[in-house]
């Protein structure tokens, strides 16, 4: 499934350019136009889903096989000191297109990036227990 109207739909169907690094039938991975560290890359899947929720269970192995892949071209050519790889669930997580993208961003000493638990710094108010429980769903 596709959409009309995605800018990352519109890279996997090649009607904008994209600097490809790797691709197979399930997705793709393209240098991001406003890197954040050199070689600085996106993956996504070729189905167009906002986020991981909307992808269909049977796409979520070729997706993170294609991250896996990408990320060894990334270690192999570049040599960074680390990857940082993440991605943004939702406007309020900083996501800025509707199509679910994985990022590799390469690390290199003194980059002056943070680790991803120094994304968000909003510590829970109720126990830790209390969290579980509403996540699984226990005592309901």
């Amino acid at each position: 499934m596709k959409s009309e109207t995605c800018l990352f739909c519109k890279i996997v169907d090649k009607k904008i350019p994209a600097h490809v690094v790797y691709e197979d039938d399930h997705a793709l991975a393209f240098l991001d136009v406003t890197p954040r560290s050199p070689g600085h890359t996106l993956v996504i899947p070729k189905y167009h889903a906002a986020n991981m929720i909307d992808l269909p269970g049977e796409e979520v192995g070729p997706l993170f096989a294609a991250v896996k892949r990408a990320d060894e071209m990334i270690v192999k050519g570049l040599a960074p000191d680390g990857v940082t790889i993440g991605m943004n669930q939702g406007e309020a997580s900083g996501q800025e297109v509707g199509h679910l993208h994985v990022h590799l961003m390469p690390r290199f000493a003194g980059d002056h990036g943070s680790a991803i638990q120094g994304v968000v710094k909003n510590p829970p108010k109720e126990s830790i227990e209390t969290i579980k429980e509403k996540i699984t769903g226990a005592g309901q």
